[in-house]
């Protein structure tokens, strides 16, 4: 039953997010940006997971600059045929260290540094939708999920306010995120605030 609630889920917000006015997407993103960049975890942070935005999600590239500008260690999520799974590999370049990967993402390309998921500290993760307790609904496949379990980076979820639900279908290899940033609000969820 949980997949079928997901997939409906998964239709309805999708429907939900193509409706956002692309001005109003833009301003959203610069919110949460903002508001990643004044968490103290943020802060403190030396090895960052972020991601190549599709279309429909959070345009955070300006926090990857940032990142990338004041030393840190920046990776992305990059897809490994051999073992059907994503890890991190590190990149110094978006514009010359992003290729096209599996399911149209851009990620790092295979010359890229390899970053072990252990010792990445804040990851930033992309979703279709949020509960405030940390639930996220992702695209499907689990992929994030498997990620995130291999890593003790905090993890904070970003998405528009309309995509935050009072409930979501879990399933035991759902993984809970440390906080939820929207435009509007930072929702704490497992840790206490940092």
């Amino acid at each position: 039953m949980i997949p079928e609630e997901k997939a409906e889920l998964r239709r309805r917000i999708q429907g939900r997010i193509r409706a956002v006015d692309p001005e109003r997407r833009v301003e959203a993103s610069r919110a949460m940006m903002g508001r990643i960049l004044k968490l103290p975890a943020w802060i403190d942070s030396r090895c960052v997971l972020l991601y190549a935005p599709l279309k429909d999600e959070p345009d955070l590239r300006g926090l990857l600059a940032i990142a990338l500008s004041e030393g840190r260690t920046v990776a992305l999520p990059s897809f490994s045929p051999g073992t059907g799974i994503y890890g991190a590999r590190r990149i110094g370049d978006p514009e010359r260290d992003l290729v096209p990967g599996r399911f149209g993402v851009r990620e790092p390309g295979p010359d890229c540094r390899e970053v072990p998921l252990e010792a990445l500290d804040f990851a930033v993760v992309p979703g279709l939708a949020f509960t405030q307790e940390g639930w996220r609904l992702g695209r499907g496949g689990g992929f994030y999920d498997r990620l995130l379990k291999s890593t003790p980076a905090l993890r904070c979820g970003v998405g528009l306010d309309e995509q935050v639900l009072v409930r979501l279908p879990a399933e035991p290899h759902d993984v809970q995120l440390d906080f939820v940033v929207t435009p509007t609000a930072t929702h704490w969820c497992r840790r206490a605030p940092q």
